[in-house]
C-alpha cells in the first residue's frame, strides 16, 4: 500500500519539468515543516517543484505535508527509514529541475527574491556549479546573528573553483540550506553514505574541482539551531565519528587533487589536516570526550594517513604549533611552550615557532601580544562550527 502511494505521488507531478527542484528532507520535524514550505512558496520566481521527503517519520508529517494545496508541493514517504543521506540521494534521483536546492524542514528562506537572484546569476554563468550565501542563526524562532563562518566578504562574487577549494578544505563555510546546485554536479557524485557528518562539505569541495562558485553577500536563508537538528543529533550520538570525518576530509581532497594533477592544492590540504589534528589535541571541545587525540594517537594516525616522511614532518611541525596556539588562548602556557618546542624539533629553522615560543618567555607583554595576534586570526582555542 505504501509503495503504491509513493508511486501515485510521483506520477501526480505531471510531465512538465520545472526549472528548480527543492528537496525538503523531513524526519520528526512536522512542527517546523510549514515554516520551511511557506518560505519556498513565497518566492517571486514560480517555476519550481517541492519534494517533501518524509523518512518514515513517526509524527504527523504526512498530515502537515498534505495540507498544502499548491500543486507544486509533492509528498513522498519512504517505506522504511533510509537515514538522512540515502533520503537526500533519493530526492536527488527524483528531482526534475535543472537546479536542485536541498533545504531541511527545520530551515527556511528569509527573502522572497533569493531564488530569482540565484537563477539570474547561474543562468548567465554556466561555469558556476553552485551558489550560496551567509546564513542567519535562528534560535527559538528568532533571528539572532549572521553566522560568522559563513561570511565570505561584503560583496557578491564568483570565486574560481579551485581557489575557493583551497580555503574551503580548512572548514565548511557553506551553510547547507543556502546552496543551490546545478544538476550536473550530482552526476559527479551524490552524498557518500559513509560520511553522515561531512557529506555536504565533501560535495562542496568536490564540485569546486570542476566548477566555479557564486557567493551572495546578503544572508538570505535561516539556519535553525535546536536540539532535534541533524547537526546536534550527530554530534550527541557520535562526536568521535564526526571528528574522524573532519580529519579524513583534507586527506580525501588531497587524494583527489593528486589524481587530477592539481599540485597547488596539496599544501593547503596538508595545512588543513594539521589544523584538524591540532583541534583534537588541544581544543576543549574534544579534550573532555573520547574523540580527544593524544600525541601518541596523532602519530599513529599520521603514519596511516601518509607514507611520505616529508609530509609527516610538515604536518607535525604545523600541528604542534597550532596546538600550542590553542593552549595560549586557553591560558595553559606550560603546555603551549611544550608544544612549540615539539614543533621546533621537527623544523628547527622555522622562525615563526621560535618567535611564538620566546614571546611566552616575555611575561604578560609577550603573552598579550600573542593572544592579540590569535584574536586577529579568529582563533579562540576551539574548532569552528561545521555549518
Amino acid at each position: 500500500m505504501q509503495a503504491a502511494t509513493e508511486q501515485k505521488a510521483i506520477a501526480e507531478r505531471g510531465t512538465a519539468d520545472p526549472k528548480v527542484t527543492f528537496i525538503v528532507p523531513c524526519y520528526r520535524l512536522a512542527h517546523l515543516l510549514p515554516d520551511c514550505i511557506e518560505s519556498i512558496l513565497s518566492q517571486s520566481y514560480r517555476d519550481f517543484e517541492i519534494l517533501i521527503m518524509d523518512d518514515c517519520s513517526p509524527d504527523d508529517t504526512a498530515q502537515v505535508a498534505r495540507s498544502f494545496r499548491d500543486p507544486r508541493v509533492h509528498y513522498i514517504r519512504n517505506q522504511e527509514n533510509l537515514g538522512h543521506l540515502s533520503n537526500y540521494n533519493k530526492g536527488i534521483g527524483l528531482a526534475r529541475g535543472q537546479y536542485i536546492w536541498l533545504i531541511s524542514a527545520d530551515d527556511r528562506l528569509r527573502r522572497p527574491y533569493v531564488l530569482q537572484r540565484y537563477l539570474d546569476l547561474m543562468e548567465q554563468h554556466p561555469e558556476v556549479g553552485y551558489a550560496f550565501c551567509p546564513g542567519m542563526d535562528l534560535v527559538e524562532g528568532q533571528e539572532t546573528q549572521v553566522l560568522p563562518y559563513s561570511v565570505h566578504g561584503e560583496r557578491d562574487a564568483i570565486f574560481k573553483g579551485r581557489e575557493f577549494l583551497a580555503k574551503l578544505v580548512f572548514r565548511n563555510t557553506v551553510v547547507s540550506p543556502s546552496g543551490m546546485v546545478r544538476r550536473e554536479c550530482y552526476d559527479i557524485s551524490k552524498f557518500p553514505l559513509d560520511m553522515p557528518w561531512g557529506g555536504d562539505w565533501y560535495l562542496w569541495c568536490l564540485f569546486a574541482f570542476h566548477y566555479d562558485v557564486a557567493y551572495f553577500a546578503e544572508p538570505m536563508v535561516c539556519y535553525r539551531r535546536h536540539n532535534g537538528s541533524m547537526t546536534v543529533l550527530l554530534m550527541d550520538d557520535d562526536l568521535c565519528g564526526c571528528s574522524s570525518e573532519d580529519i579524513a576530509m583534507p586527506w580525501l581532497i588531497k587524494q583527489r587533487a593528486e589524481a587530477m594533477g592539481y599540485r597547488s592544492l596539496i599544501e593547503p590540504c596538508l595545512s588543513a589536516a594539521a589544523q584538524e589534528y591540532a583541534d583534537r589535541i588541544a581544543s576543549k571541545r574534544y579534550r573532555t570526550s573520547h574523540s580527544r587525540l593524544t600525541v601518541e594517537g596523532f602519530e599513529r594516525s599520521l603514519e596511516q594517513d601518509t607514507s611520505d616522511p616529508r609530509e609527516r614532518n610538515y604536518i607535525r611541525t604545523r600541528t604542534y604549533a597550532a596546538a600550542a596556539d590553542r593552549y595560549v588562548w586557553q591560558e595553559e602556557y606550560s603546555l603551549a611552550r611544550k608544544f612549540y618546542l615539539r614543533s621546533i624539533r621537527y623544523s628547527p629553522w622555522r622562525l615563526r615557532s621560535w618567535f611564538r615560543f620566546f614571546a611566552l618567555s616575555m611575561g604578560n607583554v609577550g603573552i598579550g601580544f600573542r593572544k592579540a595576534l590569535l584574536a586577529v586570526r579568529g582563533l579562540k582555542g576551539e574548532s569552528p562550527s561545521k555549518g
